[in-house]
């Protein structure tokens, strides 16, 4: 089997080295051409992905920003060999899968975006690991009614990287969920570390400070574009937010003790809820 990666960075050089964990023949390409040489000569790519390498490739990874993946499938449409399935790495998926499902389509090969629950703070070839989606989630959105045979050796495919489990889903689905789930938290983190006292936090903090200020360190240029691609979603998140630390704020204002009990109260009773649900 051989593999392209589009995109070189934490999230694509991962897939890279996990691919080359499992002896599978990986091609790699990224606009900076000294990280595509590096990878070769690093041993975490067997060659460059290029117009030649493209027509080998049974499956494709674009590791890209939204709009940087629709511009990349339409320009590599035309040379994608016939029955390929190219997949999407990116974090929303409703301005994504309908242009490429369209090119697919058009052009003989698969798309089906996907998304892989996993992560970290820091970015880049350098920060990237083979055990990076070792039992992680990877959310694939196929086009209506795909071959469930093509989405089964997708799925064998991605465990030979690593992934833990695979969860269908539509772009719509996604999006929503994705605002919750990841954006909300990275605009809460780094909303969080505004505070003057972030300044002076050094011997007075400790694990929950740092769980909730670890991906205030983020890409601005990829989360300012993940969050307008998603932004009806993310602005509902938001303004819930808000509305529930406004109640908490206006029970400490006038020390309605009773009051931020309850407040309290109800968000352990929905986590202990929340996480005998992830048991079940």
């Amino acid at each position: 089997m051989k593999i392209g990666i589009c995109g070189l960075g934490l999230i694509g050089g991962s897939l890279a080295k996990a691919f080359k964990r499992a002896n599978e023949t990986v091609f790699g390409y990224d606009i900076n051409a000294a990280v595509s040489d590096y990878a070769v000569m690093a041993g975490i790519t067997d060659g460059t992905l290029n117009d030649e390498t493209i027509k080998e490739c049974d499956y494709i990874f674009v590791a890209l920003y939204p709009q940087a993946v629709v511009n990349y499938v339409n320009e590599i449409s035309a040379k994608v060999k016939k029955g390929a399935v190219v997949v999407d790495l990116c974090g929303t998926k409703a301005t994504v899968c309908p242009p490429c499902f369209r090119l697919a389509e058009e052009n003989g090969f698969h798309f089906v975006g996907g998304h892989p629950m996993a992560g970290t703070q820091f970015s880049g070839l350098k920060n990237s690991k083979e055990t990076l989606f070792d039992g992680a989630t990877m959310i694939l959105v196929p086009k209506e009614n795909e071959d469930m045979h093509l989405l089964a050796d997708l799925r064998d495919v991605l465990l030979k990287a690593g992934f833990g489990t695979v969860t269908v889903s539509t772009a719509q689905v996604h999006d929503v969920n994705i605002a919750y789930t990841s954006q909300l938290a990275h605009v809460v983190s780094n909303a969080y570390v505004k505070s003057p006292r972030s300044k002076v936090h050094k011997g007075f903090s400790a694990g929950s400070y740092k769980d909730l200020t670890r991906v205030a360190w983020l890409n601005e240029n990829m989360w300012t574009e993940l969050f307008l691609e998603n932004s009806e979603n993310l602005v509902t998140e938001i303004d819930l937010m808000v509305e529930n630390l406004q109640k908490y704020s206006d029970a400490l204002k006038v020390r309605d003790e009773e009051k931020i009990r309850s407040l309290l109260r109800e968000g352990r009773l929905m986590k202990e809820a929340v996480d005998s649900d992830d048991k079940d």
